[in-house]
């Protein structure tokens, strides 16, 4: 998955843009005490671990493997 596409899948999921420092972009959601971090890269891939753990802090993934 790039960058661009879980971003976008974020914002499906009602997380919005709140904080952003160069490359590191904060997400939140309402109903949500967690801000998800991404240091965004646009069109490149995101490495499989982090997009576990962002998808998974984000609760849009189920713990475990």
């Amino acid at each position: 998955m790039k960058f661009s596409e879980l971003v976008r899948k974020l914002e499906r999921n009602g997380f919005k843009l709140v904080k952003e420092k160069g490359s590191i972009r904060y997400y939140a959601k309402e109903g949500n005490d967690k801000l998800i971090r991404i240091d965004y890269h646009g069109s490149k891939e995101v490495p499989t671990g982090t997009c576990n753990a962002i998808l998974k802090a984000a609760g849009l993934k189920k713990g475990g493997k």
